[in-house]
């Protein structure tokens, strides 16, 4: 029996001073992330959902919010395994050209990029997502489950999907704004990895610049 987990990443953020967000509160979406979120709706409207999840993110919920308005007989779960990493770096603004980097007080977290150890480490993101996905998977009987989450969580989950090393370049991550990457299990076995870019028309080009957790 095949079972079907939609990880879906959230709508832009209202962020004009370019801070690093994470998990700090209060960061919601922006006008266009609004939009983002109700393409979502439409896009899943007629989808055979039978449970909901979001991360407890402000942005994550409010990317939720249109497509459990075209499921009123689900309710929304939260579940903190699939929160944003967590960031030393969090709440601080990098600067146009990155210049917090070049501050001697920001070397040290900088000194390990494989772990990584300026935040959590991949290996932890990709255990509390692999057990999220599991216990969704679960959950998808006679249906699928969506679920909100963020960048980099979502990455190190299709990159164990895909083979591919977690130790990555994150200018190179394929799961842009408003993404679709759906898991499909085979009993408790994953088989395949799909992704689909529902919004693609409405996201703006990525500045391929590295900024560390972003």
């Amino acid at each position: 029996m095949e079972h079907v987990v939609h990880l879906v990443r959230h709508g832009q953020v209202h962020n004009p001073e370019g801070v690093l967000y994470g998990r700090t509160p209060g960061y919601g979406l922006s006008d266009l992330g609004r939009q983002m979120a109700e393409r979502l709706g439409e896009y899943f409207a007629d989808a055979p959902l039978v449970r909901l999840v979001s991360s407890p993110l402000q942005r994550a919920q409010e990317t939720m919010a249109p497509i459990a308005a075209r499921h009123p007989g689900l309710e929304v779960a939260i579940d903190e395994r699939v929160i944003e990493a967590a960031n030393v770096f969090e709440g601080r603004s990098f600067g146009r050209y990155n210049e917090i980097l070049l501050r001697p007080s920001s070397w040290w977290a900088m000194r390990n990029p494989l772990r990584p150890s300026w935040g959590e480490p991949y290996t932890s993101i990709l255990a509390r997502m692999r057990a999220a996905l599991a216990d969704a998977a679960s959950h998808a009987v006679g249906g699928e489950v969506l679920i909100v989450s963020h960048e980099l969580p979502i990455w190190m989950a299709r990159s164990w999907g895909e083979g591919r090393p977690l130790v990555h370049d994150p200018r190179r991550r394929q799961a842009r704004l408003a993404s679709v990457t759906t898991f499909t299990y085979h009993d408790t076995h994953l088989v395949r990895v799909d992704y689909a870019e529902p919004c693609a028309d409405l996201v703006p080009p990525k500045v391929k610049r590295f900024r560390p957790g972003a």
